[in-house]
């Protein structure tokens, strides 16, 4: 209702555009008129009307008028005033030799509407056209026929917009008898693109030679045109013309792959086809695909055409290049929906096999007539067929199917009437192979589920023991598609159930796999699982595909041969393996059917045989984490403690896997839960792979959670020993939590073994407390270890934690009451020795905080942790022991006895050691050595100026006199330290001509003893004190002079006679410069000095100076 609707709305808006069309047209015409009108009275001045305006309007006015009429014209109802001169004017032709002789023109013959719209036009050059096509189609025949070619054109642009595909062929002719070339164009352009839908009734009315001329015109194949529009008379005109190319162009196919003959059989025109017969045509010719006539016919059931062609002598056999089908296949595989036609076609079925068609001829698909019968289900035909005394019904399509197959698969019906019960009878063997798989058709009637069919075949005599190219029996199929009325039959038949599967891929291409007891993958589907597995029992299949109905039939069978001994029957093997090395009671728990496993056990099966690499199926069970299944054999009896050939026990397979739903199950089965021989302990097991959960069932199962065993070196030690050694704290505190001894330390092995660790006497916590592992210290002192326990060479925990720095640990360690501060180790060091040896500062205040005393511990040199930090530099340490307020008055317990001040004076650098004591100190400065030395005695004495100007500026007595009352600078001047003299000197007021026990001052001591600087230095004392008294003596009376004199300081004696040094002076002993003997060394040396003496008598002749000079 809808398409009409909207085909009405179509042609009203189609009929529109035409109307406009004409308008426009008349617009145009109505327009070129005013155009011709305006060219013409151009000249004509503005306003003023033109001749040719005022000639047009003049005539249009005589239109049926009597003025000036000098004719009339008749129509058939009426006549009309016409005048010669208008007619003249417009035409030569209006039917009469000449206007002059006639005095009216009969036009009755016309349509008087016509003949009015004609003469209309002649006056007013107006028509018009709105009427339908065929009023105008009249008009313009008219207009020819007078030879008015403007209405002619006008009537002819008025058409083109009437023109449809059902008037273009009629328009096509009239255009083509008036000469219309514009109007026939365009029909023409519109026939050439809608030829193909046109009919014969279209081109009834034209003539052979118009309709052959456009045949020409429109198609390379006049002859097939003429044939499908059933023109016999242009077929002969086509013969005609080609007379000399005949036979050859009969047998042509059009741009449709269609021949003459087939188009003229396809019409039922017989004439037409006759006559192409008797002209050459073949009726063995083939279309462009290589269908023959027969083929064609064939396919769209034309048993008039078929029967023509072989009747005329075709050939029945031939077969299409492209399937290699003959006409018979074409005919088995055709659907004829219309009964009659499908009734025709085994008449034609018929009169192919008495034309002698071979039935047993093969197509591209190896099929033959019977393959497509059977499967086309075409009963007519293949009661036809199956009469042939020829049958080869053994042979097999592509796919390796016989007929039989086909017949077997495609119905239900297995009567005496059924294909496949005829095609037996035949002949047909139902023991067929199909070549590519070597399956039989028992093999494909099981696969594809067909029980009703495979029953069918068993009571044929068919073989139920052929094996395929993989190894499967029809009974095998059976139990994995699970057809258990199929597969009861086979076994009554003799089939064997122990027969297994072999894979026709070799071995090596096969994935290994460690864990064929997998979990069940089949969702829940009922189609067969396909896996790679082979060696597999019917009974294994039927397992795997969970098809109880077919494994109760397995067990049924073997309880029967068990019970009757049935010689002629075999009995079910229920512990054969499957390549994936699995039972079938390992298949069905590995499927999760623990029904059908319970069946199988009371049946026989063995729980506890293992596969190639020892793996029970509580192994197996285990390894796939199924508790279900593991449950279900550790309750029904199997081997808890047996072993893989690897060493595993259930136990071990439980840890490894990460499965520890059934450890406690195993532990009250009598699993071994302490046994490690030559491996891991299963509770070592559990903690190394964090699963504390199976190691805590162990634990409540009383494991033993020392369990000694070998450690380094062959030494023996405990599992805690292990955790420590190796990092592994979450394992070492779970001992430590379940009870193992803390306190144990490890011992050698058999025969002494162990090396260094068996007797290092080291603790847990000694270990700990190395290694930093807090969290196990944390509990290893919650839990009664020992704090104070000492190893072998002394230590205690608290050691080897400061030994390494363990700042948390040591915390943990000082906050036990029972903790002894005062163990020394074999080296006599105490906790905090070892801390402030270490630069633990931290440490050594934590330590403080408890014992406030451990600092002044003394080493066995005397020294405490001050005097060892002076000593050895170490500001860090000695900034430490000052901070916390350290005694800073404490003296070494050496024949020294220096306090730490004196201590960092006598060590070269230590400037920054003794300015930070200075500053921590107070009273530092003023402690005397047992010599009674100030600091500033020991600067001077170890060429400290920096220390010496250091202490001057923190106010150090300067004068302080030692035990033979030298001050500092007799001290500096006898060590011959230039630098000391000179800050001395220069930067305090000590006391210069101070004089010590032998009445000698700081010149004299240097005079005594003389550094090779000894003259640099009195020439410092002579710059700082020009007026210092050279000439005073000691107790022995020797002056300066004398005494540089006697030890042979010349440079010395020079600096000394230059600042006026009395020559002459004598000691107590009488000796003087002049008379004391020197040694021949010094004899040469003072050759110099006697030259000098020679200056210097002059010179202290020039300056009167010869006091105390004798003669």
């Amino acid at each position: 209702m809808a398409a009409s609707d909207e085909v009405g709305k179509l042609q009203q808006h189609l009929s529109l555009l035409r109307e406009q069309y004409v308008r426009l047209q008349e617009r145009y015409t109505t327009l070129e008129q005013q155009h011709a009108i305006a060219t013409a009275g151009c000249q004509s001045p503005e306003g003023e009307d033109s001749f040719v305006t005022r000639l047009l309007r003049f005539v249009a006015n005589l239109y049926d008028k009597e003025k000036y009429s000098d004719m009339i014209v008749r129509l058939s109802s009426r006549d009309i005033r016409a005048h010669r001169f208008v007619l003249a004017a417009r035409s030569d032709n209006w039917g009469v030799s000449t206007l002059a002789e006639v005095d009216s023109l009969d036009w009755t013959g016309l349509e008087e509407e016509v003949g009015e719209a004609v003469l209309q036009w002649v006056y007013t050059d107006q028509v018009s056209l709105l009427k339908d096509h065929t009023f105008t189609l009249n008009l313009m025949r008219a207009a020819a026929s007078f030879s008015l070619l403007p209405l002619m054109k006008r009537c002819e642009k008025a058409l083109m917009g009437w023109v449809t595909v059902r008037n273009c062929v009629r328009l096509y002719t009239t255009a083509e008898e008036i000469g219309a070339q514009t109007l026939r164009d365009h029909c023409s352009t519109l026939i050439s693109t809608h030829w193909n839908d046109f009919t014969p009734e279209d081109f009834s009315h034209m003539t052979a030679p118009l309709l052959y001329t456009m045949f020409k015109s429109k198609t390379s194949h006049p002859l097939h045109a003429a044939i499908r529009l059933q023109r016999e008379d242009v077929v002969f005109l086509y013969l005609i013309e080609y007379d000399a190319q005949l036979p050859a162009v009969l047998d042509e196919a059009d741009s449709s792959g269609d021949m003459a003959l087939d188009l003229a059989l396809m019409g039922r025109q017989h004439s037409i086809a006759d006559t192409l017969l008797k002209h050459g045509a073949s009726v063995t010719t083939t279309d462009p695909t290589g269908a023959s006539l027969l083929h064609r016919a064939v396919r769209r059931g034309d048993e008039y055409a078929a029967s023509f062609l072989m009747s005329h002598g075709c050939s029945v056999n031939v077969a299409t290049p492209r399937d290699g089908s003959t006409p018979l296949h074409t005919l088995a595989s055709q659907e004829y929906e219309d009964p009659q036609v499908r009734q025709d076609m085994v008449r034609v079925a018929q009169m192919m096999i008495e034309k002698g068609a071979d039935p047993n001829i093969q197509d591209k698909n190896m099929k033959t007539v019977m393959h497509l019968v059977v499967e086309g289900d075409r009963e007519e035909i293949f009661r036809v067929l199956i009469e042939h005394d020829n049958l080869r019904l053994e042979l097999q399509d592509k796919t390796g199917f016989p007929p039989l197959w086909h017949a077997l698969a495609s119905s239900t019906d297995f009567s005496d009437n059924s294909y496949a019960s005829m095609l037996i009878k035949k002949g047909a063997s139902p023991d067929a192979v199909v070549r590519s798989s070597g399956e039989s058709l028992l093999h494909l009637l099981a696969r594809e589920g067909l029980e009703e069919a495979g029953l069918f075949l068993t009571t044929q005599g068919v073989n139920c023991n052929v094996v395929n190219a993989d190894g499967e029996t029809p009974l095998h199929v059976s139990c994995t598609v699970g057809l258990p009325s199929l597969t009861t039959a086979l076994l009554q038949m003799g089939a064997n159930p122990n027969f297994q599967t072999y894979s026709t891929t070799p071995t090596k291409d096969k994935p290994a796999s460690n864990d064929p007891f997998a979990e069940d993958t089949s969702n829940g589907s009922n189609s067969p699982q396909n896996t790679n597995t082979f060696r597999e029992t019917a009974l294994h299949r039927a397992i795997k595909n969970k098809n109880e109905a077919d494994i109760r039939a397995i067990l049924d069978h073997k309880e029967y041969c068990e019970s009757n001994k049935a010689d002629l029957l075999l009995t079910p093997d229920l512990n054969l393996r499957d390549s994936d090395d699995l039972t079938p009671l390992g298949v069905a728990l590995g499927t999760g059917q623990i029904t059908v496993a319970k069946h199988l056990l009371e049946a026989g099966a063995d729980i506890n045989t293992t596969n190639m690499q020892g793996y029970s199926l509580l192994h197996l069970a285990i390894q796939v984490k199924n508790p279900e299944v593991a449950t279900f054999l550790i309750n029904n009896g199997a081997e808890t403690n047996l072993r893989t050939r690897e060493g595993l026990s259930p136990l071990d397979l439980c840890i490894s896997e990460g499965f520890g739903e059934v450890v406690g199950l195993l532990c009250t089965h009598n699993a071994d839960i302490n046994a490690h021989s030559g491996s891991d302990p299963p509770l070592w097991k559990a903690l190394s792979s964090n699963q504390e959960d199976i190691a805590s069932i162990l634990v409540q199962h009383h494991v033993d959670t020392d369990n000694w065993d070998d450690g380094p070196e062959d030494c023996q030690q405990t599992l805690l020993h292990r955790a420590i050694d190796e990092n592994c704290e979450e394992i070492a505190v779970f001992l430590i939590r379940s009870g193992c001894d803390v306190n144990a330390v490890r011992r050698p092995g058999p025969g002494g073994l162990g090396g260094e660790e068996a007797k290092d006497l080291m603790t847990p916590l000694h270990l700990c407390c190395s290694w930093g592992l807090e969290d196990t210290v944390q509990a290893l002192i919650e839990h009664g270890a020992k704090v104070n326990a000492k190893d072998a060479e002394n230590k205690t925990p608290l050691h080897h934690a400061i030994e390494n720095a363990h700042t948390n640990i040591i915390s943990l360690l000082l906050s036990h009451p029972a903790l002894d501060l005062t163990i020394r180790d074999k080296a006599g060091v105490t906790p905090f020795a070892a801390a402030m040896l270490r630069k633990n500062n931290k440490a050594a205040k934590a330590i403080l905080n408890r014992e406030s005393k451990a600092a002044e511990q003394y080493d066995h040199k005397g020294h405490n942790f001050l005097h060892l930090a002076i000593q050895k530099k170490d500001m860090e340490s000695l900034l430490f022991l000052l901070s916390i307020n350290v005694d800073m008055h404490t003296r070494t317990q050496d024949q020294h006895s220096l306090t730490p001040l004196h201590l960092a004076t006598t060590l070269a650098g230590s400037e920054m050691i003794v300015r930070n004591l200075l500053l921590a100190g107070h009273g530092a400065i003023k402690e005397l050595t047992p010599q009674k030395q100030t600091v500033l005695h020991l600067a001077a004495a170890h060429d400290q100026p920096q220390l010496a100007s250091i202490y001057l500026d923190n106010g150090v007595e300067v004068d302080a006199v030692d035990d033979n009352l030298n001050n500092a600078l007799h001290v500096a001047v006898k060590e011959g330290h230039l630098g000391v003299v000179k800050v001395l000197l220069t930067e305090s007021n000590i006391n210069a001509g101070a004089v010590n026990l032998r009445g000698q001052n700081p010149l004299h001591v240097l005079a005594n003893y003389p550094k090779d600087n000894a003259a640099a230095i009195a020439e410092v004392f002579l710059e700082a004190i020009p007026d210092y008294d050279l000439n005073s003596v000691d107790v022995e009376g020797n002056a300066a002079l004398l005494l540089a004199y006697m030890r042979g300081a010349s440079q010395l004696c020079r600096v000394l006679v230059r600042a006026g040094a009395c020559l002459g002076t004598t000691n107590k002993h009488g000796v003087n410069i002049f008379n004391y003997q020197l040694s021949e060394q010094k004899a040469l040396q003072n050759r110099t000095a006697e030259c000098f003496i020679v200056d210097g008598v002059v010179l202290s002749l020039k300056n009167c100076n010869l006091t105390g000079m004798k003669a």
